[in-house]
């Protein structure tokens, strides 16, 4: 009974804290504007919430009237130069990718139009999220010296495990959404972070379930990703008591079955559940619990807020809660997003474009070679779609902010 009641107390705390939300949907079905992460056939979307600070603290949401403007002055002047984006493009995760190449796309497509004498192209190199594959493109990529920077990549298990060729080359590489914490650890120049990492995520996360929705006990998953195992590791941590150990579970990418997990936390009866892991993952294994009898919260993080999380869990994955490092896309950027990709933006697109939007910024000042592309980072301090880009000396940002989304 105890349980039981703690459960109501959880969803009612959650119906009254989203109640302050006041941001519209995206969703691919109608095509209707507002800054969320997209729907599916199920009418559900992943819808953006309230902001919050490393301390947990909300933000107020406002619009940005002055972010740097990938067009530029329209007087640039380069011939020659490219940027490259690494990431899964194919693959069961290959959506987030897509969606910073989106992001990117719709940057250049911008500056490209504006500067007649300066027409840049990106290079596109298909990794699959697959560390030994992303090993076997790293070479191409750092051989062609038309390529002066790199967006990506995408992913934390790959960028570990090419991180050291990038650097060895001088290639700066910006990452639009890597986020396990030691990326930044080692001892890499030329490596940059475009969003809050899985610190300041997994002590917001923990900060938000037990405090702001009142869980009292918390499963914590992870699947076996570096980007899984360090933020889950995070979670815990400043979950404390909170992480129930005895439902605490591993699952490993590309599972399919995870009846063995639904019947641990069945048997634990939690308030709540947080996966770290990618919605590959995450949408059969929410639906799983579902079909088990789970009624507990379903939570997880920026590697399963994407619209195909939804589209593959439906109606499993209402009332979900996602959490992302990354800024949803206001309804401007949104409709110009739409109608060059044909589809919704979501997690990581504002982050590829705007950090496509810095490389362009350089290169329209004259930049010509990595050196000088990565003086101009490292120097950077200008204004986004959302938020501030200034990082400092390993790579990080000076500030990240968490966005809380609901799947409704």
């Amino acid at each position: 009974m105890h349980r039981r009641a703690a459960r109501s107390a959880l969803v009612l705390s959650v119906a009254a804290t989203l109640a302050v939300a006041g941001c519209g949907s995206k969703s691919t079905d109608n095509g209707s504007s507002g800054g969320g992460t997209g729907g599916s056939s199920s009418g559900l979307s992943i819808v953006p919430q309230v902001l919050l600070d490393a301390s947990g603290a909300q933000v107020a949401s406002a619009d940005v009237t002055d972010a740097a403007d990938p067009a530029g002055s329209g007087n640039a002047s380069c011939q020659g130069v490219s940027i490259a984006m690494a990431g899964a493009l194919t693959g069961a995760n290959a959506a987030l990718g897509q969606n910073i190449l989106n992001g990117a796309k719709l940057a250049l497509d911008k500056h490209n139009k504006n500067n007649p004498n300066c027409q840049v192209t990106i290079k596109q190199f298909d990794t699959e999220g697959d560390p030994q594959k992303a090993t076997q493109v790293a070479p191409n990529i750092v051989s062609d010296q038309s390529i002066i920077g790199l967006l990506g990549p995408a992913f934390s298990g790959e960028t570990k495990a090419t991180g050291p060729v990038f650097n060895q080359a001088g290639l700066p590489f910006l990452t639009a959404s890597a986020t396990n914490p030691t990326l930044t650890q080692n001892g890499w120049t030329t490596f940059f972070r475009g969003l809050g990492n899985d610190n300041s995520q997994g002590s917001v996360v923990a900060k938000y379930l037990t405090g702001t929705l009142g869980a009292k006990k918390v499963c914590v998953i992870q699947d076996d990703s570096d980007y899984g195992v360090g933020l889950a590791k995070v979670v815990t941590e400043n979950l404390g008591a909170g992480a129930d150990a005895a439902c605490s579970a591993s699952v490993k990418t590309g599972q399919k079955d995870f009846s063995a997990a639904v019947s641990q936390i069945k048997a634990q009866n939690p308030d709540a559940i947080w996966y770290s892991g990618y919605y590959a993952e995450a949408a059969p294994f929410v639906t799983q619990l579902r079909e088990g009898g789970v009624t507990a919260l379903f939570s997880s993080g920026d590697g399963t807020n994407d619209p195909e999380f939804v589209k593959q869990a439906g109606e499993s994955a209402k009332d979900a809660i996602l959490t992302c490092p990354c800024i949803p896309a206001p309804s401007a950027l949104a409709d110009q997003y739409e109608a060059l990709s044909g589809q919704a933006p979501g997690v990581y697109s504002v982050e590829g474009y705007d950090l496509t939007t810095i490389m362009l910024a350089a290169i329209d000042s004259g930049v010509k070679d990595r050196a000088g592309l990565l003086g101009f980072v490292r120097n950077y301090d200008g204004q986004g779609v959302g938020k501030r880009y200034q990082w400092n000396a390993q790579g990080e940002l000076s500030n990240a902010l968490i966005q809380i989304y609901k799947v409704n």
